[in-house]
This record gives C-alpha cells, structure tokens and sequence, in this order.
C-alpha cells in the first residue's frame, strides 16, 4: 500500500507520467481496520457515467436528513451511474459500479441552482451513494469494514476498445441486472492535471457523518450532453430495481474516460452536520 512510485512508473500498464500521485504524499493513518497507507492510488482507471433526471420527491425519500438532493430543473433532481474499471492500482484490480444521488454541499445554504452551477465551475460534487456492487472480494471488504459502503459482489465488465461502450452487470449466479450499450464518442487527450475532478461520497460511518475525496484526473475523455442512443437494459436485479424506484428518465449528461488517474482519500467528519439533530 504504499509503493515506489519510480518502481511504479516502470510498469508498461502504467506509464512513466504519474505526477499527479508524486504531489500527494502517503501517510500511515488510523482506519476502522487498523493502520493503513493512505490515500490509495488508481494508476490506470476507465469508467462511463450516465447523469440521468429523477422526481425530487422521490430521491428525497431515499436520502436520511439532514441530506437534501439538489435541484437540476424545477421538480427534478440528478442521479448517476457509472461503471467503473480499475485496471492497475495500489490493491487488486477490480470493476465497480456506483448508483448515487447528487445532494448539497454539507453547511451550505445557498440556492440550489448557485451550488450546482457552482459545483460545474469548480469540478467538485457531492453524491449519497445508494449501490456499490464490485467484483473481487478484497474490494468488498475494504468497502464495507473500511467506508461502510453499500458493497456487494457481482460479475462487472466494461469494454471501451471499439466504437461502442459496453457494460453490464450480473449477479454471481449469472442473473441479469442492467446492460449498456452506447456509441464511443470521439476521445479528446487532456493534459495531466489540468481537469482535476473532485467527487465526495457522503455517508455515516459508526454514526458520524462524514465525506470520502475522490480525485479524478483524465487522460483520455469524452463528454456529451443529452447523448443519442444509450440503450440500458433493466432487467429484475437490485441496480434495475433501485433506478426503476427512482424515477430516472432523461439522461442529461454522457462522460467517458477512457484513461484516468485516481486517487481515493481516506473518510473524513462532517463538521457541518454536528449540530443537526437527528
């Protein structure tokens, strides 16, 4: 877990440009596992994302307060899906898929549309994340007993190597649960460390609330806005039945990397929420 990054740099599957990882030193810190090195480092990532139009009032009744879902177009609010394919990393290789709700930045009260535009201008979200399916044990349990994350196993793939993306996600014994098929759009080749991306998980661990950094740093990209013809099969498994109980519609937002840089920090308390009384 905590690697020579000139050792690092050596690996063909890698590449020698992993600057962006020199700036962020490691640290031995304290977990709910025991001491770790931390944050860990995502050396060569892939993942399609799908903003999709949702009814505020039911994303509300899936988040627990004080958390508020944020407000796209009047009645409406945003959840994403993403697949997720970690090809080289500090722990084991592993594909992922992430179900969340975009909400509003803890301890800010401005307007909706502020914090949103906001969030565009600056790259930096803020999500309540519902599902988190991945396909490798070790991922799982670092997810659970590290974030208390919604983790569980299941068979991921995700194909980026021809005209079209490919992903989907089954259970373990092979049951259907959603399929996505969609035309790669054109990449465009982005200077390292010049988008960096900024997500954060908001969830409860052991009762407090508290915030997971996501840094994001693309290599390889693409977006497009209300995208053509993105098919997504949904079938009777528990990621098709949550977006079925969301209300998800239109898909306002298509992003694509197809080469990127993470890095995943360790959780942090929100001091935000320390006197909303639950």
């Amino acid at each position: 877990m905590n690697p020579n990054l000139d050792e690092v740099s050596l690996d063909p599957d890698v590449g020698p440009d992993i600057d962006f990882f020199r700036r962020i030193p490691k640290k031995l810190v304290d977990s709910r596992v025991g001491q770790v090195y931390a944050p860990n480092f995502y050396y060569r990532t892939g993942s399609v994302q799908l903003i999709y139009l949702a009814p505020l009032g039911i994303l509300q009744s899936k988040l627990p307060s004080p958390l508020e879902p944020i407000t796209a177009l009047p009645g409406y609010g945003l959840v994403v899906l993403t697949f997720y394919s970690y090809l080289v990393c500090d722990n084991d290789p592993y594909n992922e898929v992430s179900v969340a709700i975009v909400v509003r930045q803890p301890g800010k009260e401005t307007y909706s549309t502020t914090q949103l535009l906001s969030s565009l201008w600056n790259l930096t979200f803020y999500g309540y994340v519902l599902a988190l399916p991945v396909d490798t044990e070790i991922a799982r349990v670092r997810g659970v007993y590290g974030y208390q994350l919604p983790k569980w196993l299941a068979n991921i793939k995700l194909d980026m190597d021809g005209d079209e993306v490919q992903a989907e996600i089954t259970a373990i014994d092979g049951t259907p649960d959603l399929k996505l098929e969609a035309p790669l759009p054109i990449m465009n080749n982005i200077a390292s460390q010049s988008l960096i991306t900024t997500n954060n998980a908001i969830n409860k661990i052991d009762g407090q609330w508290c915030q997971v950094a996501v840094q994001t740093n693309p290599l390889l990209a693409a977006q497009r806005l209300f995208p053509r013809n993105i098919k997504l099969s949904r079938a009777e498994g528990p990621l098709s039945k949550l977006l079925n109980e969301l209300g998800i519609s239109s898909v306002v937002r298509m992003d694509v990397l197809k080469d990127a840089q993470m890095v995943l920090n360790m959780p942090a308390p929100i001091r935000a929420f320390d006197s909303v009384k639950l």
